[in-house]
């Protein structure tokens, strides 16, 4: 893996590697590259513990940092994932919420290791782009929802 110009770095406080394992295995166009460790003890570690690690998530590149527990995720930051169809939106938000994870609304669900993830149909950022009533009917449908309903969003746009 080369090192891309910009890459998202999240903090993790021991466990940047399971996690980007974890995500190569749910999400295509997803992997492991690199993975460094520390060449001498330091305060909070020993040589040889898991400092770094490069990863892809759905095309995007990432380095996982072992901080410690001194910073926590919230959801200020979160990846959003786009799905096609109630199937993929399912596997996806099972895989994380099924895992340890959490959910929450409109959506929005938390992985084990406390990052946010929006498990998006196309389906709901299509009505909402369409604006008017068909934005607002599937806008109202969609609060209503933690993992989103495909075929509920398809109704709302109709009408």
């Amino acid at each position: 893996m080369t090192t891309a110009k910009n890459t998202i770095c999240l903090w993790y406080d021991t466990d940047a590697e399971a996690a980007a394992r974890f995500y190569a295995t749910v999400f295509p166009d997803s992997s492991v590259g690199a993975v460094h460790r520390a060449p001498a003890d330091y305060p909070s570690g020993k040589a040889g513990d898991v400092l770094t690690v490069q990863f892809t998530v759905a095309g995007i590149p990432c380095l996982g940092l072992n901080g410690g527990p001194t910073f926590q995720h919230n959801e200020a930051f979160s990846f959003q994932i786009a799905t096609d169809d109630q199937e993929e939106t399912d596997r996806y938000w099972n895989a994380i919420v099924g895992n340890g994870g959490q959910e929450s609304a409109c959506g929005w669900c938390k992985d084990r290791w406390g990052v946010s993830w929006q498990i998006t149909p196309r389906v709901l950022t299509e009505a909402l782009a369409a604006g008017g009533d068909e934005a607002g009917r599937a806008f109202a449908a969609m609060m209503g929802m933690t993992k989103i309903d495909v075929a509920a969003i398809e109704a709302a746009r109709r009408g």
